[in-house]
């Protein structure tokens, strides 16, 4: 047992892992796709938001067949969508091919997201100690080994189609390889479940982890976007300078996520996420005020380290609320948040015409203070099940899901 349990938790780090790398080898061509195209950067921009829009529905479709058919089947079919998806944009020949490839490859990074965090909760629950912050690290160095691979076929003058469909096939081959050892459900679906026009109702707990969840990768997001522009406009950094602060960011990120786990099982999540976004605020509000460049790299360095940990205890919390929808309600909170990183760049750019960047990025600050404030939310909750006055019918919120990032 305890064998099969290791393997499972391996080959869970081989599918986040892959993620990693067939997105990473999609960013890593992006310029070589946008020129064989030949469109500019509004274009691309515009294009872009089909792989999120993609994404979104793979997240919300996958999440339920997760729960009926099992994380073991949909995982493995998912990472295939994804790694099969990804050459497309290699071969797109106008804008109309390349917007159908990224709506194709972000269905199915979505559906892969939700389907390996939803397998990630069941194996987190077997060793019963957390274990979630691991594997969002894996998915971050699956992105630096493709940056490093990308690097190395470019200066070798690899065409797109060519790089991105060796990605493809190592997904495909790598997808083989590690599905055997994912678990299987434990026991049968309790019956009528998912009986035709059932009307599901979600408690008001995976809805406010999903609110979290969309202002910390809203944060994610403006770090993403925002910290290299940050050093050179406002601080006149020279580019390559500038460039340190998301590497620094980034690089905080990955080494937060493989010691978060010990953290949390220490101190548990509700701690990780208070200190951690606590850790954050003061990250990113010594980066925006600070006058000096080395300050304002630490100041981004911390930003990175107290968000660390956070995003994988909302996840992890979401999948264990119930275990029954673990997948659903991974998705829920995973779309809220994937909509955050997306409405980064919608928010932060229109308010740098009100006020400079260093003081836009404040809002960040105030969201993890938010988060801080409301991190009870992770409080261990009672086994018994939810009463039926903190329950939500999904259709309310999710008509009320796309006000939130301001539609």
């Amino acid at each position: 047992m305890q064998r099969s349990l290791r393997a499972a938790r391996l080959a869970t780090f081989v599918f986040f892992a892959l993620d990693g790398f067939l997105i990473g080898t999609w960013v890593v061509h992006i310029p070589a796709v946008e020129h064989r195209v030949g469109i500019g950067h509004p274009t691309l921009g515009w294009l872009l938001l089909l792989l999120g829009a993609g994404a979104f529905v793979g997240m919300r479709l996958v999440g339920p067949l997760a729960d009926r058919f099992g994380a073991h089947i949909v995982v493995p079919v998912s990472a295939a969508l994804c790694a099969s998806a990804v050459v497309l944009p290699g071969l797109s020949a106008n804008v109309w091919t390349l917007g159908m490839s990224l709506l194709a490859l972000g269905f199915g990074n979505g559906c892969l997201d939700v389907a390996m965090n939803a397998h990630a909760v069941r194996v987190e629950h077997r060793y019963q100690r957390s274990v979630m912050s691991a594997f969002h690290a894996t998915y971050s160095l699956g992105g630096v080994l493709a940056a490093l691979v990308g690097a190395r076929t470019l200066s070798w003058g690899w065409s797109s189609a060519t790089a991105l469909g060796m990605a493809a096939l190592l997904g495909l081959v790598g997808a083989a390889l590690a599905a055997p050892a994912l678990l299987r459900p434990e026991s049968p679906r309790p019956a009528g479940v998912f009986a035709v026009g059932e009307r599901r109702v979600t408690p008001r707990r995976i809805w406010l982890l999903a609110g979290l969840a969309l202002l910390l990768m809203l944060c994610e997001g403006v770090a993403n976007d925002w910290s290299a522009l940050h050093l050179r406009d406002v601080l006149a950094a020279p580019p390559a300078t500038a460039a340190l602060a998301y590497g620094a960011f980034a690089t905080a990120m990955t080494v937060g996520r493989l010691l978060a786990d010990r953290v949390a099982t220490r101190f548990g999540s509700m701690a990780v996420l208070r200190y951690g976004t606590a850790i954050g605020a003061v990250g990113m509000l010594t980066a925006a005020l600070s006058p000096w460049i080395p300050l304002a790299l630490v100041g981004w360095t911390v930003f990175g380290a107290g968000l660390s940990g956070c995003v994988p205890q909302l996840f992890s919390a979401a999948g264990h609320a119930d275990r029954n929808a673990a997948g659903a309600n991974v998705a829920r909170v995973a779309g809220l948040g994937y909509l955050g990183v997306l409405a980064g760049p919608a928010i932060i750019g229109p308010l740098t015409h009100l006020a400079p960047l260093n003081i836009v990025l404040l809002l960040p600050v105030a969201f993890c203070v938010v988060a801080a404030v409301a991190a009870n939310v992770l409080r261990p909750q009672p086994s018994s099940a939810a009463h039926s006055a903190d329950l939500i019918p999904d259709d309310a919120l999710e008509r009320a899901a796309p006000r939130r990032v301001g539609e």
